[in-house]
This record gives C-alpha cells, structure tokens and sequence, in this order.
C-alpha cells in the first residue's frame, strides 16, 4: 500500500532530507507541501510536479492522504496538526517547543477522532536509545546534568531531546537538589537552566547538527551516555518508522520509543 504523504516546511534542512527520504521509499508518495513563503514557485529542490500550498485548509481539504508530516515552527506547527487531526489525517511531528497545553489540545482531537499522531522530539534511533539508557541509569545515578549542542539557528532552548530526557529520568529518580546548598552563580545562568534539580547546558555554534551528553556522577565514577547526529539523514530512520507506525493508532503519543519494540 502506497503511503500518502503531506509535508510541511520543505524548505528547511530537516524538510529537504525529508522529501529525499519519502521519493527514495517505495511505499511513500508526496502529494502535497505547504510552505507559506513560496507557494506558486517553489525554489526547493525535487517537487516539481507537486503542489505546494500555503493554506493549509485548503491543503487539507482538496487532497487525499494518509500522514501528514509537520517540520515546521510551533507557531505554524500546532495550527496545521490541530487542522491535520480534525481531517482525520495522521500526523508526525518532528518540529520542537511544543508547550505541554499543546500536548494536551492534540491529544484530545486525536482521540476524538480516533487519528493517530507521534510528537517525536528526536527521530535519531539512537538518542532515542540515549534516553531510555538515561531513564535505567538514573536509578542508580541520580545525580546528573545535561549538556545538548545543536546549530546556531536553532530557536529554542532546552531542546526538546533534553527536555524529554529529564521527564524520563524523572520517572526512576527520586527529586533532589544538586551540588553545594549554598551554591551561587556570580555571572546569570552559568549553572544553566534546571529542571527538578537537573541542570541543562545549551550549547548553539555553527558546525554542530545534534548532539548531547547525560552525564551521571557518583562516589569516585562518572556514567556518560552521548549521541551524536552529524548529518540530518540520522534522523530518516526515525521518520520512516514514525510514518509507518502512526497509521497503526488512534491516540497522540509523544516520544518515538513508545513505538520502538524494545523489550
């Protein structure tokens, strides 16, 4: 069975490496892309013979598919997946900085209309497994920080990889705070951001793609557990599996490894 497939954001690198993705998989076929900036014209690469819209209604509305797939911004990125659900069209998330508030509004349109839709903060197989060593290792280790590294143009910060890796860690570790109790910063946010007592480092430099570091300290060892993505193909595994699993549900689920079979 042949996957239709509605893209937006084609533009961008992570969209770009999408649609290569989807026209090299058989099973895939890109009907339709919205991008808001370039609808007539599209000055991206590889769909010259689909439509680009910058309506994304009137996307949904005039074509036929089974997944939709949102690389966008969440300001664009809730509106178009709220709209996507509502037409009974599968969603792939991928785009981060989805609010908790967001989580929830898209979770109850999936499950009113029974749709089901994968908010993946990393589709990098292995930070998926990056953070699912981190949740077994915080048992063991609870005190850890976080150090994420990604490109210069990146928005937000915490990521969302490291924002979802501290809610797993929070499932196995008991909440404590970290370090000296009279610890004090003499420069603003040299301890970084905190979450639960976990501090996280966010690192944005030209030359980085995707990276971090759970580093857990204990008496005289250190646990590291580090992913690296060099190039945004790591993420396609991710994406394709998500893109075959979505169709399976009738719920939102948010984080790729509730998809994985991992035992």
């Amino acid at each position: 069975m042949v996957v239709k497939i509605i893209l937006a954001g084609p533009r961008g690198k992570m969209g770009s490496e999408a649609i290569k993705m989807i026209q090299e998989e058989p099973n895939f076929q890109l009907v339709a892309c919205i991008d808001k900036q370039n609808s007539e014209k599209p000055n991206f690469d590889h769909v010259e013979e689909t439509p680009i819209y910058d309506d994304a209604q009137q996307c949904f509305s005039e074509i036929t598919a089974d997944v939709y797939i949102d690389l966008t911004i969440p300001e664009i990125g809730v509106p178009n997946t709220k709209l996507a659900l509502e037409h009974q069209i599968c969603a792939v998330v991928g785009t981060s900085g989805f609010t908790e508030e967001n989580i929830q509004t898209l979770t109850n349109i999936a499950n009113n209309n029974q749709t089901g839709c994968i908010i993946a903060p990393n589709f990098a197989l292995g930070a998926v497994l990056m953070m699912l060593f981190s949740k077994m290792a915080a048992t063991y280790f609870p005190d850890v920080e976080i150090i994420e590294k990604h490109h210069d143009n990146k928005i937000d910060a915490p990521s969302g990889t490291a924002t979802k890796t501290v809610e797993m860690i929070q499932q196995t570790r008991t909440s404590k705070h970290q370090g000296h109790p009279e610890e004090y910063e003499i420069v603003p946010g040299a301890r970084g951001a905190e979450n639960d007592g976990i501090h996280i480092h966010s690192v944005r430099l030209p030359g980085l793609v995707a990276h971090q570091e759970v580093i857990f300290g204990s008496k005289s060892q250190l646990l590291t557990i580090k992913h690296d993505s060099f190039n945004r193909e790591s993420f396609m595994e991710g994406l394709k599996l998500a893109i075959n699993e979505v169709q399976k549900l009738e719920t939102l689920v948010y984080g790729l490894e509730n998809v994985m079979d991992i035992t």
